[in-house]
């Protein structure tokens, strides 16, 4: 009786482990991006649909930072510049999704694995510890966007993509500026 017992236990220990293993859900912005192959394979929009993926992928990173910051940063000024972020990110956001629906282009509908960990390792930290990590890395962030941005918005081969990536650069330079001003602060 008692193998049945512990060979029953094994065996219901083995199936729900597998059934934990099975439910992962995929990539948001991998599935993102398959459909948008599926669909605009061969098309003049597969690359941009790469670019907006992505852009959509950060933006929605830089809100979820934003509130984040408001709420755990310490310095006053950081706290606004999570505002700011929500702010014009959450605009940015919102008009990428309007020409995304137009162009028949997918987005992502949560974070990618990426995005999450980067904020998942920024909610771990917490007071003047949070602040620099979070400053430093929209620094950074920021700096890879505009590249990003600037480079949709000279090869981007949808006019309508190419000119929303060419009309969010002065932002992003203006957020870059705020943030290392506010990282240069902080020495």
């Amino acid at each position: 009786m008692k193998k049945i017992t512990i060979g029953s236990l094994a065996l219901a220990a083995m199936m729900a482990f597998s059934a934990c293993n099975s439910n992962k859900t995929e990539d948001t912005k991998d599935v993102a991006e398959e459909q948008n192959e599926q669909k605009l394979d061969d098309t003049t929009l597969e690359d941009d649909s790469e670019f907006a993926v992505a852009a959509a992928d950060g933006g929605m990173m830089e809100v979820k930072l934003g509130e984040l910051a408001k709420t755990a940063a310490v310095n006053a000024e950081v706290k606004k510049f999570g505002e700011q972020m929500v702010t014009d990110h959450g605009k940015a956001n919102d008009e990428l999704k309007a020409l995304a629906q137009q162009k028949n282009i997918t987005l992502p509908m949560a974070l990618s694995d990426d995005k999450q960990k980067k904020y998942d390792d920024l909610a771990a930290k917490k007071g003047a510890d949070f602040d620099k990590a979070y400053i430093s890395f929209m620094v950074d962030d920021h700096k890879e966007d505009i590249s990003e941005f600037e480079e949709a918005a000279k090869d981007a081969k949808d006019p309508d993509v190419k000119s929303w990536a060419a009309g969010k650069v002065p932002a992003l330079k203006h957020h870059l500026e705020m943030a290392q001003k506010i990282k240069d602060a902080q020495k």
